[in-house]
């Protein structure tokens, strides 16, 4: 029994949700298993005019939202969180259905969005301001001043493809647990898996009236929600490029970006190579590599360079490459026959340039292969850029100070790591690190959602996870009285 679902292994349509109430649109686009090419989930295509229709109706709500009670929110959060639960394997399948994620990965991102949802409840007993003694200049006089935090309002969210669900919480659940309304846009490959989230949500019974908005759509819902002057604050997560264009369009709002990474890990020749070895290998090619702190580049100490080139080659090469909805798969496709292309050119072009492949490079049951480029160099495009895909280059360096240096020059600055014995590097590494999050001996695609997450330089603004988000979606508004 699926109670407010259909059975997941039909093909069935996301609605539009303008607020509480669901919507049926004509015009649809389908959705295809990236996998097996079939047809899995129908989307409505919202318009220009969809979009500000759902701003208007967030905006008369937010009203309400902003009164809700504080034990009311609490009480949302947490029976969705059940509700997701009873519905785990549903949404589970349908994340692999529209993403071809592993089954295996999916029931994990569908716990991860779980603990999000709970974690994000928890910290709002936190969510307060302070007292203020005015009196301690000279110009100052005694008085009862503090600040407290209040809902901006409306929230407009953007969410990618790679965690269609768990990334969707993390914009949505702090955004309405703060006392706001909120529109979202998620991703046009994973319609169905954003529906049933949302649905959760309208249909609880503590859901604040109209507090959540769904459309569906591309760049003019997203340019749409960018430019309107409704919402109070803009959460993106996805590409740079777009997110130039969304700083530059979004006028006088908050903007909370999450960006490209090009996650970057050095290996001493103090670690543990056979260990260091394995985690590597998991964080450059878990979810196919689409992760923004996907491992990209490995600096090794030219001591241990050949060992760990062995051993993560040989690592690679061990990984079940196959069916997204077999148990033990590792690893499926590409979210897209572009991304394939464009994985392919990445190896071409390093081949091109000198770089030598000695694990992967060719498709396997449609998948690219789990790829490894040794002898690479920091001119090479394929350590230059953000490459979302499962390849990973190794570069060779003499020393520690090298390799922090080629780690830092980089326009990306989400997480890196190092792996050391050596205390004195370990402390030094968190110091010179210009990154987002530091990493000790373990993969930079490590992340746990209690954590702040964003980067520096163009990786991104602001920062995630329940108690920094919960910041982000608030403002400060300061009381005195006399």
């Amino acid at each position: 029994m699926f109670g407010i679902f259909e059975s997941s292994y039909e093909i069935h349509d996301a609605k539009v949700f303008m607020g509480s109430s669901e919507e049926i649109k004509e015009e649809k686009s389908e959705r295809r298993n990236p996998y097996n090419g079939e047809v899995v989930s129908k989307a409505p295509i919202c318009s220009k005019e969809d979009t500000i229709r759902a701003l208007k109706i967030a905006k008369i709500a937010s009203k309400e939202t902003a009164k809700s009670p504080l034990h009311q929110r609490v009480s949302w959060l947490e029976d969705v969180a059940n509700s997701l639960r009873k519905y785990r394997e549903d949404i589970a399948i349908t994340i692999v259905h529209e993403v071809a994620k592993p089954l295996a990965f999916a029931r994990v991102e569908v716990d991860r969005c779980i603990e999000t949802i709970e974690l994000t409840a928890k910290e709002l007993v936190a969510l307060h301001g302070e007292t203020i003694p005015t009196d301690i200049a000279p110009s100052g006089k005694k008085t009862i001043a503090y600040f407290s935090r209040v809902p901006v309002g409306v929230v407009a969210c953007i969410t990618p493809f790679n965690f269609p669900l768990n990334l969707v919480a993390h914009k949505i659940a702090p955004a309405l647990a703060a006392g706001n309304a909120v529109v979202l846009k998620p991703t046009p490959e994973a319609p169905l898996t954003a529906y049933k989230l949302a649905k959760l949500f309208n249909n609880s019974e503590y859901a604040i009236p109209n507090a959540l908005s769904v459309v569906y759509g591309d760049v003019e819902v997203g340019s749409t929600l960018v430019k309107s002057d409704i919402p109070r604050v803009l959460s993106f997560t996805g590409s740079v490029s777009v997110g130039n264009i969304i700083t530059k369009q979004a006028g006088i709002k908050k903007v909370s970006l999450e960006l490209g990474g090009n996650a970057a890990t050095y290996v001493d020749r103090s670690a543990d190579v056979c260990m260091a070895a394995k985690r590597c290998t998991f964080g450059a090619f878990v979810n196919s590599g689409q992760v923004c702190i996907s491992l990209q580049r490995i600096y090794l100490h030219e001591d241990i360079y050949d060992t760990f080139s062995e051993s993560i080659a040989k690592e690679s090469k061990e990984l079940k490459v196959g069916s997204p909805y077999d148990e033990d798969t590792f690893m499926g496709p590409l979210i897209d026959n572009e991304s394939l292309i464009r994985a392919k050119d990445w190896i071409a072009s390093a081949k091109r340039e000198g770089a030598r492949l000695i694990a992967g490079g060719e498709v396997i049951d449609g998948s690219f292969a789990p790829t490894v480029m040794a002898d690479v160099t920091d001119d090479m495009s394929i350590v230059c850029e953000e490459v979302f895909a499962p390849i990973v280059s190794l570069v060779k360096v003499h020393s520690y100070e090298e390799a922090i240096e080629k780690m830092n020059d980089s326009p990306y600055g989400l997480q890196f790591s190092i792996f050391t014995n050596d205390l004195r590097l370990t402390q030094k590494f968190i110091d010179d690190a210009q990154c987002g999050g530091v990493v000790i001996n373990d993969i930079p695609t490590l992340r746990f959602d209690v954590q702040p997450y964003g980067g520096s330089k163009l990786s991104g603004i602001g920062r995630e996870g329940p108690k920094w988000a919960l910041e982000e979606f608030t403002e400060i508004k300061s009381v005195v009285i006399c």
